[in-house]
């Protein structure tokens, strides 16, 4: 499964290279900047939208990944929804998904996801992902921010993959805009992969994965945004992962994995945001992950689920 073949850069510059040739279809802007850079705004100053969102999620997954958008009746109140799948998925979702990257310079803040990140190697993560990259001659990283990055950015994501600027390409689309917020929704199955992480499953025993969750309604403040994004997976995801192994260990994956079983779930994120005065990491890791999973173990064709849909803590948070 984490071989030198699935080429991560090389399958997301396929579409990045189609947006850019179709901008006006899909509502973004494209530039050089003052480096060489090639920069793609998805949402910031353009209109962005709902198909530029699902690429940006298919980019951030490396290619790897089917992202979809569907309508379903039975849901009343959000019946829209983003579906992802991968049969890569801990390359897909760790290896390149993951918003991992923290970049920083004087003012500007925003984390980084996408297939550059294999390239720079610098999150701890990178040590159990035996993955790697070493014939990429672009790289795209997805940035959930609300202006390009600034030169001193470009030059670090430069000499961390070694990469010149002008083979780099930075896409951003910031979180109250919709083509940022079907991003960030696309990450039901990646906070489910860093979940089972985080609780030591091993992640080479993960072979196939899908999920989904609901589309809230943009909100123009930054902390609403956020909030509702967050708990549309935490509240109304659901995931199902394929796993080798035991009946046994599928089991405990699945009661472990739901957001539930968090010591801060019950409360909308913005909430709980608030509570721990914007320090995002005083929060439980563990209330990151879907709602409701579903844990198949193949060798044995056993399936154990747990979890549940929360539509009063949807109602609170996504109106």
């Amino acid at each position: 499964m984490m071989n030198g073949k699935a080429s991560l850069n090389r399958n997301a510059q396929r579409i990045v290279d189609q947006i850019i040739a179709d901008s006006e279809r899909f509502g973004i802007t494209y530039a050089r900047g003052p480096l060489g850079e090639h920069l793609i705004d998805a949402g910031a100053a353009t209109a962005g939208g709902l198909e530029v969102g699902l690429r940006m999620t298919e980019i951030c997954m490396g290619g790897l990944g089917t992202v979809s958008m569907a309508l379903d009746r039975d849901n009343e109140k959000w019946p829209l929804s983003v579906t992802v799948h991968s049969s890569q998925p801990v390359i897909a979702c760790l290896g390149s998904q993951y918003a991992g990257w923290r970049l920083s310079h004087e003012k500007y803040f925003a984390m980084g996801s996408g297939p550059a990140r294999v390239l720079a190697r610098v999150e701890p993560l990178f040590e159990e992902i035996a993955y790697s990259e070493t014939d990429a001659s672009t790289s795209i990283l997805v940035l959930e921010a609300d202006k390009p990055p600034p030169s001193a950015v470009v030059e670090k994501v430069a000499a961390a993959t070694g990469l010149a600027p002008g083979a780099l390409t930075f896409i951003y689309a910031p979180t109250q805009s919709l083509a940022g917020s079907v991003q960030i929704i696309g990450r039901s199955l990646e906070v489910a992969l860093h979940k089972a992480h985080s609780l030591h499953f091993p992640l080479d025993a993960i072979v196939d994965g899908a999920g989904c969750a609901p589309v809230p309604a943009p909100h123009p403040d930054f902390l609403q945004a956020m909030g509702r994004t967050n708990d549309a997976i935490i509240y109304g995801g659901l995931v199902q992962l394929f796993v080798r192994g035991s009946a046994a260990a599928a089991r405990e994956l699945a009661e472990q994995l739901p957001s539930n079983r968090s010591r801060d779930y019950g409360q909308p994120f913005a909430e709980i945001f608030k509570k721990f005065n914007g320090d995002f990491y005083a929060i439980d890791p563990h209330l990151f992950s879907p709602a409701e999973v579903i844990v198949t173990a193949v060798e044995t064709g056993d399936t154990f689920r747990a979890g549940e849909w929360n539509g009063q803590m949807l109602e609170q948070s996504l109106g």
